[in-house]
């Protein structure tokens, strides 16, 4: 294990700088909107980034309401954190982009408003893990992440079912892109997901010493009850 994450660490480095060379040398300046259409590559790869995870999220949440697993809780916990990281690239982009090309840095659309409101119940599911205290807190935030995760799908299809300000998708039905521009896309999406785990991996680990640590503690705050006690 500590030999395996620095070789994945420089290999996800590496891919990083390779898909920003895509982005920003290989793949061609779109005809209208010109190189600020380049944030392209990281507004999309960011929010597929973050659904990915999402979804961990609440499958690993409806397991842990299932098995009561630690693992799961930990791994929805992880996943939700860095989730929530990948979301707000998305939301912070997106403005970045509108603004030169539509002359609007929000406006309150289906697409928009549904993604903002999707990540301030993420963010809401993590002050829930953090501030609550209680038996009850890993059962009360799965469930919350649960309803995050269905608002999902409803954040995906909403350009398809309202008139939106948000551009149509290049996938699916919705326009074509350039192959290079395609090659690009989803070489920052793959270096995203790469990263993303990475960091997942490193906050599960550190996750779970913690609770060790807390659960060794509450052993020897007991050891300590019952010798005084004698």
């Amino acid at each position: 294990m500590k030999r395996t994450f620095p070789i994945l660490g420089i290999l996800t480095a590496i891919l990083l700088s390779y898909a920003l060379y895509q982005a920003l040398v290989v793949a061609p300046t779109e005809q209208t909107m010109g190189d600020v259409q380049r944030i392209f590559y990281y507004h999309v790869p960011s929010a597929w980034t973050a659904f990915t995870l999402f979804f961990i999220n609440f499958a690993a949440s409806i397991y842990y309401l299932a098995k009561r697993s630690p693992a799961a809780d930990i791994v929805a916990l992880t996943t939700g954190e860095i989730g929530v990281v990948f979301l707000l690239v998305n939301l912070i982009t997106g403005p970045i982009w509108a603004r030169p090309v539509w002359g609007i840095w929000w406006t309150w659309d289906w697409r928009l408003t549904s993604t903002l409101v999707t990540w301030l119940i993420y963010v809401s599911y993590l002050f829930l893990r953090r501030f609550a205290s209680g038996g009850q807190t890993p059962t009360l935030a799965a469930a919350t992440a649960i309803f995050g995760g269905l608002c999902i799908p409803f954040v995906y299809f909403s350009i398809w079912f309202f008139r939106t300000q948000h551009p149509q998708p290049v996938m699916g039905g919705g326009g074509s892109i350039d192959p290079r521009m395609m090659h690009a896309l989803l070489m920052n999406w793959l270096a995203f997901m790469c990263f993303a785990f990475l960091v997942c991996w490193s906050r599960y680990r550190l996750e779970k010493l913690r609770r060790e640590v807390d659960a060794a503690h509450a052993l020897e705050s007991l050891k300590d009850v019952a010798r005084s006690a004698r």
